[in-house]
């Protein structure tokens, strides 16, 4: 695979996923950073993203909930460059019924080389980090280069 650079904006397009044990903390934890968040762009599944509007008045781009394909619904994001990072807090006690979603989420954010947060600690110092408000150059597949090879 052949790789290009593309560079992150300084305002990011932001992905919020929580399980259903891990609304509150991403909740409590959107309401912490709220004043660093409302200059990015935040995109939510489904009951998440309205839990976090209702408690913290910050925009809230609302996708379908995720067990009815709202993680592909941010993988697709993600593969078409409008998802810059990714906000996941996943419960590691609860065995998900759409486990192979999440994975398949996680397995396309390695891909396309987006920063992971899955808890609020890991989210805490993501945030923190100078480059989050800043541009910044990462690596991507080059789709293009990928498809011409297969044509030849």
């Amino acid at each position: 695979m052949e790789f290009k650079t593309v560079t992150l904006p300084n305002n990011k397009s932001i992905a919020l996923v929580a399980h259903d044990n891990k609304k509150k903390d991403l909740v409590a934890w959107c309401g912490k950073h709220r004043e660093t968040l409302k200059s990015h762009t935040l995109y939510a599944t489904g009951t998440t993203g309205t839990v976090i509007a209702n408690a913290t008045q910050l925009p809230i781009n609302k996708l379908i909930s995720g067990p009815l394909g709202g993680d592909q619904q941010v993988g697709s994001l993600i593969t078409e460059g409008k998802v810059d990072f990714l906000i996941f807090f996943w419960d590691p006690f609860e065995p998900m019924p759409h486990d192979p979603d999440v994975k398949a989420l996680l397995r396309i954010a390695a891909v396309w080389n987006i920063p992971v947060a899955c808890n609020q600690i890991s989210a805490d110092f993501m945030v923190a980090s100078p480059l989050f408000n800043h541009e910044v150059d990462r690596s991507i597949p080059d789709y293009d280069a990928y498809m011409a090879k297969r044509a030849q």
